[in-house]
């Protein structure tokens, strides 16, 4: 079975052919996708997209990018919201300096909110992080160091020495399509790092779309693409890949029965 874990299928993107699409990936053989939540003003359609397919989870969070509008956000409201049934994890939630959409110390203030709600349930926290190391290493070892949780790095892409960090701290990573890319050796050079019983797979759909799709609207459907790069960056056969990140996804993602 194949896993994507993250998805944005409730983007526009999808809005034409959203059931298709989910059908695609079935016959791709994916089995499970985690939907990913970026802002609560959209929160009703992830879950319902967790709700009406069995074999799509959540996540319930604000990305960095929406912080802005977020900066009352409680710890109180992303549990209640997390206690909903089908609900996996915290974000996607964290640090952008690339575009620095919202102002970075509201983005650092709701990062914190998420990781105390990551605390309080217990599930893990979905980290976004660019062009931020040195702050999202700061925050990550001093908040663990107050009371430890589960996260993930999502879409690995930052340099080796928050991968260091983060790896120390339990972390756990999720490899993109970006790793298909001619340019992306300094990613591969990361993933080859990455603990092999902490790494997973994604697409992050509808972005990022691997070789040879790049440029294109992306889908689950193409994970099992990024996992044969993974195995080709690892020097592991396929099934070796599948069966890792299988078994990475589940310890992480605990509130999901294993199959």
């Amino acid at each position: 079975m194949l896993i994507d874990s993250h998805v944005n299928l409730h983007a526009p993107q999808f809005d034409e052919d959203r059931d298709a699409v989910i059908q695609r990936a079935r016959e791709a053989g994916v089995g499970l996708m985690i939907e990913i939540s970026d802002k609560l003003s959209t929160f009703e359609a992830t879950h319902g997209l967790a709700m009406a397919n069995p074999d799509i989870w959540c996540t319930v969070g604000v990305h960095p990018h929406e912080a802005r509008d977020y900066a009352d956000l409680t710890v109180d409201t992303l549990v209640e919201l997390a206690e909903r049934p089908r609900v996996v994890g915290i974000g996607e939630c964290g640090l952008d300096f690339h575009y620095d959409l919202s102002p970075r110390d509201t983005q650092a203030q709701v990062f914190r909110i998420h990781i105390e709600a990551a605390r309080r349930t217990g599930l893990p926290l979905v980290v976004h992080t660019r062009e931020a190391d040195d702050v999202m290493s700061d925050i990550l070892r001093e908040e663990y160091a107050a009371s430890p949780f589960k996260l993930l790095m999502h879409c690995y892409t930052s340099g080796a020495a928050l991968a260091r960090t983060a790896a120390e701290l339990g972390a756990w990573f999720s490899v993109s399509g970006i790793a298909t890319f001619k340019a992306a050796e300094g990613v591969r050079a990361v993933v080859r790092d990455m603990p092999p019983d902490r790494i997973i797979v994604e697409t992050d759909c509808p972005y990022l779309a691997p070789v040879p799709y790049r440029g294109r609207r992306n889908e689950p459907a193409y994970v099992g693409l990024v996992l044969d790069k993974l195995a080709a960056i690892r020097g592991w056969d396929k099934d070796t890949a599948k069966t890792l990140t299988s078994e990475a996804f589940f310890n992480l993602f605990h509130r999901i029965e294993r199959p």
